[in-house]
């Protein structure tokens, strides 16, 4: 089958595509958190802040077993009434509602964090910058704005624990035309405290994101764990291949 020039075009711009809405703010690296009670955790959150408007129809409730939890936990702290343990991760939230809401369908968040990966930083580093740098903004129409994704259609959801925020900026010469003037970011401004202090914000943040790069290759642990028996065993066969090769080879001479 032959595709028009002009689809092969756009298919291959589709990665750039998908970071055009994204600023230049710089990432932060994400910590690592990879124990278990900072993984279920960060699945309570998700499940408490973001199916609400998110899917993540790749995953089952009763994956989350792989996380240390019984199914009893599970029903008992993670399930919506309507939800079941063997059910997929999906909201409530219809798209065309959505759509009137926010003007975009929020997207699925199965694997957000490998679609996320970029040059300049892994998906984690994305989400967790990207999710402490709401800010308000009364000119959007969800009252909040953000420095990764300017003019973003999320609002904030998990604003009650950080506290509201604004953004101090300062005009700064333009570096390409000195004749213009750019506004940089120079820090957030407090206007009320949250129910969290930074600290434990930028924690319960980490979890949360730990758990949706963990969601996006459940088996990621296995599979590195595997990759290094593999590289012992290949190693001793290749010694033993040089050994015989050796071997071989003073016969011959």
């Amino acid at each position: 089958m032959n595709f028009p020039k002009k689809l092969i075009a756009m298919l291959a711009l589709l990665p750039a595509m998908a970071f055009a809405s994204s600023g230049t703010h710089p990432l932060d690296r994400a910590p690592e958190r990879t124990s278990m009670a900072a993984l279920q955790n960060g699945a309570k959150l998700f499940v408490n802040h973001c199916l609400n408007c998110h899917s993540a129809s790749s995953m089952r409730y009763n994956r989350l077993r792989d996380l240390g939890l019984t199914e009893d936990q599970i029903k008992a702290n993670l399930l919506f009434s309507q939800d079941k343990v063997g059910g997929m991760m999906t909201t409530a939230l219809r798209a065309e509602d959505a759509k009137a809401w926010f003007g975009v369908v929020p997207p699925d968040l199965s694997v957000i964090a490998r679609a996320k990966a970029s040059s300049g930083g892994t998906g984690a580093d994305y989400l967790y910058t990207y999710l402490r740098t709401f800010y308000k903004d009364d000119t959007r129409p969800t009252g909040w704005n953000n420095l990764v994704v300017p003019n973003v259609a999320m609002p904030h959801v998990m604003w009650e624990q950080q506290g509201v925020r604004t953004v101090k900026m300062v005009e700064e010469k333009d570096p390409h035309d000195e004749t213009k003037t750019v506004h940089k970011f120079a820090g957030f401004e407090q206007v009320s405290k949250g129910t969290m202090t930074p600290l434990e914000f930028d924690e319960a943040t980490s979890d949360l994101v730990a758990y949706m790069e963990w969601m996006a290759e459940p088996a990621a642990g296995t599979r590195k764990k595997l990759g290094v028996w593999v590289i012992f065993l290949m190693t001793i066969f290749a010694t033993f291949a040089w050994l015989l090769s050796k071997s071989y080879w003073k016969e011959v001479k």
